[in-house]
């Protein structure tokens, strides 16, 4: 996908530090951990995602004969270091969390353990995976929270920011719970149900508008899938009454109109009309479905003033996170050689050695509590691991996960979220989720912030 296999989908200083590294003969074990620093404003929790695409590039990390020499061509590396470089492989172990898990700021959510030359290389196309389908799905699960008995489409893809984050938003937003997506490759690709409407140039092309319905509900007539009508090109009410003088035509040619489409205006006025119409009209089985700039506050917006609107495709603000279009995640080295290591920049410290995330439960179901605590220290009581192998020798420990089982588990995480945080508004700092740092941790890092640097 437009080179994301590609080692070479790097920073430039990933291949400087790895040739310092080799220069150096430093190959020891390092330990890497990706994490989020702080959520945004307005988020009570965030939604991983990503990891399947993350393990797909650790296995086939590799350089090829034109790439490397394309580095040679640059005149920025030696010739030993390139031919080192030639053979090289993810051959490291990975501990991740699993996609569809509901997590929070400096739980780790992927812990890499690997050569230093493969842990560091790896580092910025991981996090251009997991953070950006992370963000997609944090975002659509507050869509799916807003509006929990509706039908949510992802329309995102126009606007999303590449092919490769078009396909990622589809697949993250299903795994949040979307029924589906526009983007037809993620159907073929990923197995997502597919969704479509019509656009107005079609309405536009044709002399009347209700030649157009009758032309499309003809092309469809036959083949699956719902027929969906757009009516607001011209007059939204005054197309629904086309419809309802069209479909009993429409009918006995084999066609039956399933839903119409808003994409403009007063969504929740014209709902209202359109639903009046309909059902006096004996269309009380067509569904109405609206587009148009949707967001998760504009969903509850509608759906709290009682719009009767079935479905909603959702596109921009979802693809693009548009609120918040960017997490503060970091990929940061924990331990190298068998020592733990600490950053202890202003404000951007971290907790060093490779790291748990124990999770509790009450006996409601709901997440009560985190803590994160060094990888060996003795298993809590009545706590869950969320940090689970997923890869071994630089292989996968199992067979990918279906998108359907990952679907499943989020949401029945978002269902065991407390109630504080499932709103669309960010809780006070007394109700904010609970994450401890264990006392052997805080103990470490305070051991190695008296030593000498």
């Amino acid at each position: 996908m437009n080179g994301g296999d590609s080692a070479l989908l790097t920073d430039l200083y990933q291949l400087t530090m790895l040739q310092a590294y080799h220069d150096e003969g430093l190959d020891g074990s390092a330990v890497f951990e990706l994490f989020v620093r702080a959520l945004p404003a307005q988020r009570n929790f965030l939604l991983l995602a990503g990891i399947e695409q993350a393990l797909d590039f650790l296995e086939q990390l590799r350089l090829d004969p034109a790439e490397l020499d394309w580095l040679r061509a640059t005149g920025r590396f030696r010739t030993d270091f390139l031919d080192w470089l030639r053979e090289l492989r993810f051959t490291g172990e990975v501990h991740a969390m699993r996609e569809g898990t509901v997590f929070f700021a400096n739980e780790p959510v992927l812990r890499v353990e690997a050569p230093i030359a493969q842990a560091q290389l790896v580092e910025s196309r991981l996090l251009n995976l997991v953070h950006y389908a992370t963000l997609v799905a944090s975002k659509a699960a507050r869509c799916r929270l807003a509006a929990p008995d509706s039908l949510l489409v992802d329309f995102g893809l126009r606007r999303a920011h590449g092919a490769e984050a078009g396909l990622l938003a589809a697949r993250s937003s299903y795994l949040a719970g979307f029924a589906g997506s526009a983007t037809v490759l993620a159907g073929q690709r990923y197995g997502i149900p597919v969704f479509g409407t019509m656009a107005h140039s079609y309405i536009e092309v044709h002399e009347l508008e209700v030649q157009a319905f009758r032309a499309y509900a003809d092309a469809l007539t036959g083949l699956s899938g719902p027929l969906t009508l757009l009516i607001d090109t011209y007059d939204t009410e005054a197309a629904a009454r086309k419809i309802v003088a069209l479909a009993p035509l429409l009918e006995r040619r084999g066609a039956r109109v399933t839903s119409v489409r808003l994409d403009s205006g007063d969504l929740a006025r014209h709902a209202r009309r359109v639903r009046t119409i309909l059902d006096e009209g004996g269309l009380q089985g067509v569904d109405i479905f609206a587009s148009g700039n949707l967001d998760e506050w504009r969903l509850r917006g509608l759906l709290q003033a009682g719009a009767p609107i079935d479905g909603f495709g959702v596109g921009t603000a979802m693809s693009t996170s548009a609120d918040a279009p960017a997490l503060d995640a970091v990929y940061k080295l924990q331990s190298y050689a068998g020592r733990a290591r600490r950053k202890r920049s202003e404000g951007k410290a971290t907790w060093p050695g490779a790291k748990q995330v124990w999770r509790w439960s009450g006996p409601d179901g709901h997440i009560e509590r985190d803590l994160v605590a060094l990888a060996d220290e003795a298993a809590p009581a009545g706590a869950q691991a969320l940090l689970q192998p997923v890869m071994r020798a630089g292989r996968r420990s199992a067979p990918p996960e279906p998108l359907e089982a990952l679907r499943e588990h989020a949401a029945a995480q978002l269902a065991a979220l407390p109630e504080p945080l499932r709103g669309l508004e960010g809780v006070a700092a007394e109700q904010a989720y609970p994450v401890a740092i264990s006392a052997p941790l805080q103990q470490l890092a305070a051991s190695l912030d008296r030593q000498p640097h």
